[in-house]
């Protein structure tokens, strides 16, 4: 049997996903929905809902007295896969102001809030030089402000990516200065000068391409009721979950699952997880610690 989305262009399809989208997440779909969204005319939102009925019969039905097209209870995702991932980052992106309302496919926001995250103030200049500099492969002078000294002073850079470690923006990069790979938060970076080529390659930085598996499981003193609570929370199976994370990022995955930390330290409902291969990862610490956080 044929795809669903077998012989159609990406913008057809697209409609047909977001179709799906509103179809599975609020239970109905009209055509003026996709006009709003796609800028479309009425004929081509009238035949993206017929295409949709053609290439899944069983999902939809007229609902003539609210004149939108409603799951029904046959329905079974044919163009996407709904992600819960995906319908909630949307709203966060909304909430962070980077996602405007009229961008995202939800069409009916329930009521939402997030605890908000303090603005970095990464500026579009600093980005646009160490993301050109990155795609050159090239190096770059740049005055950064480190909390071991005082006064910011020039360094050069080889950056060869830049990563998230929950609440700042960092560039990965080789430092002439130090002659190691390090992390420089982008939001230090002052100043940008001249670039340069450079004999630094990215493979060179093996914690940056060396993964590490944290595995994870609830806190042995919570009750069994307490336990399967937490593993509900952490997909775990089995009484613990894989979490995959490049060596660079340990120490910040750590830091934001608060396992970095003696878990005594706090009473087991808070604390509520625990590092199960704890003895490997503070092996892996002691070689790679000083590494992070000029």
């Amino acid at each position: 049997m044929a795809e669903p989305g077998a012989g159609l262009t990406w913008g057809v399809e697209r409609r047909l996903e977001f179709i799906e989208f509103r179809l599975f997440w609020e239970g109905g779909v009209n055509r003026s929905d996709i006009i709003e969204k796609f800028g479309v005319s009425v004929p081509q939102a009238s035949k993206d809902l017929t295409l949709y009925q053609e290439r899944a019969p069983q999902n939809a039905v007229y609902d003539k007295s609210a004149k939108r097209y409603v799951a029904s209870d046959r329905f079974e995702p044919c163009f996407l896969k709904p992600d819960p991932s995906r319908y909630l980052s949307q709203l966060r992106s909304v909430s962070d102001g980077i996602l405007d309302l009229s961008d995202a496919w939800i069409g009916q926001f329930p009521r939402f809030d997030a605890v908000p995250s303090p603005v970095r103030g990464v500026r579009a200049e600093i980005l646009r030089s160490v993301i050109s500099t990155i795609r050159r492969s090239d190096a770059v002078e740049v005055r950064y402000q480190s909390l071991s000294r005082p006064e910011p002073r020039w360094r050069w850079l080889s950056p060869h990516a830049i990563a998230f470690d929950g609440f700042r923006w960092h560039a990965r990069a080789f430092c002439n200065t130090d002659r190691t790979f390090k992390d420089f938060l982008l939001s230090r970076i002052l100043e940008t000068r001249e670039t340069r080529s450079t004999e630094i390659a990215s493979s060179a930085d093996r914690d940056w391409h060396e993964f590490v598996t944290l595995e994870i499981g609830p806190h042995p003193d919570l009750s069994g009721i307490q336990k399967q609570v937490i593993a509900l929370d952490y997909d775990m199976h089995g009484g613990k979950t894989m979490i995959r994370v490049r060596k660079a990022l340990l120490y910040y995955a750590l830091r934001r699952l608060g396992l970095d930390t003696d878990p005594s330290a706090r009473r087991p409902q808070d604390q509520q997880i625990i590092l199960l291969n704890r003895v490997h990862i503070d092996h892996l610490l002691g070689f790679a610690e000083s590494e992070w956080g000029a």
